[in-house]
């Protein structure tokens, strides 16, 4: 019996400088414009200015996202960003998206979620005609990010290199499982203890928390918006109770909230809503306005941290 390919595509495209990015990334697009491919590209804006200058005129039909921005939270850029493209798109024709979320100046906090991310569009896209194309820069990220490239992404194409070929590094739930690691320790901080009838106080703690800490407007509403989809899960799914922190690091106000629940879906939030679909909306929507989600999970509990920038 002859195996079937999976439709699914999904190569690293390592580049060492301008010239090899611009080798790998334009002429993908231009095929997918030949052939009446719709297509999209997410990469950070230093790079998307790249890519529109030589493509020119070509580019009125392509889709381009600064990933800095739309991909700022990683948890967010297979609903917000890649499956907000391919879902709306005619049916019968293949998918072309570049997405770069990896690039130098990611620091150790967003990393473990973003080679998370980088891992979960296997199984988020298995099945479908779309290919996602993934640059990394081969000068400017550490050995151990072009080493997880090679065990997230079934197919790369070599610096200089004009053809993909197999990884046989792929090994993308042993990523997500190794990246599941505990969080850092909190500091000293709010901490309240909440069940089902104190969900109201704890909302309003966080956000009296957070408006001490620095947070205005809507982004004083996302942390309310946060605390209780987070807390609410953890009465409805993690054992009827939790614990929520809330803390300053760095330029960022910091929400945790840790329950004796265990997520066993590693797509958990990150998968569009239908639109009949009744509840399982929580993470998602946590995903969609937090600037760094956070989570792990074991034998012991859950626990998710966001990051709101102040």
């Amino acid at each position: 019996m002859t195996a079937v390919a999976e439709p699914f595509v999904h190569p690293a495209l390592f580049y060492a400088d301008e010239q090899q990015y611009l080798a790998g990334t334009v002429p993908f697009i231009r095929d997918a414009l030949a052939g009446g491919e719709p297509v999209a590209v997410a990469v950070p804006g230093e790079n998307l200015r790249l890519i529109q200058g030589e493509l020119g005129a070509d580019g009125e039909s392509v889709r381009f996202l600064d990933m800095r921005e739309a991909g700022r939270n990683p948890g967010r850029i297979i609903p917000g960003v890649l499956r907000a493209f391919a879902d709306t798109q005619p049916p019968g024709r293949r998918v072309r998206i570049i997405g770069e979320p990896i690039w130098a100046g990611r620091n150790a906090t967003e990393y473990p979620a973003c080679v998370q991310h980088e891992a979960l569009i296997n199984a988020a896209f298995q099945g479908r005609e779309v290919t996602i194309l993934c640059p990394y820069d081969t000068g400017r990220l550490d050995e151990r990010v072009l080493a997880d490239a090679y065990a997230t992404h079934p197919t790369v194409i070599p610096a200089g290199a004009a053809e993909e070929r197999g990884s046989d590094a792929y090994a993308p739930d042993l990523v997500v499982a190794r990246y599941n690691e505990p969080l850092p320790a909190v500091p000293d901080g709010l901490s309240f203890d909440f069940v089902a009838d104190t969900l109201s106080q704890a909302r309003h703690t966080a956000t009296a928390e957070g408006a001490r800490l620095g947070l205005t407007g809507i982004r004083l509403e996302d942390l309310a918006l946060i605390t209780a989809e987070l807390t609410t899960n953890s009465v409805v799914h993690g054992g009827g109770s939790g614990r929520l922190r809330v803390w300053a690091e760095g330029g960022y106000v910091v929400c945790e909230v840790r329950d004796k629940g265990r997520l066993t879906d590693p797509l958990a939030g990150r998968r569009p809503a239908s639109r009949d679909q009744r509840g399982g909306r929580g993470l998602l929507l946590v995903n969609l306005v937090a600037d760094l989600v956070r989570l792990h999970t074991g034998e012991d509990g859950t626990t998710v941290r966001c990051y709101l920038a102040r």
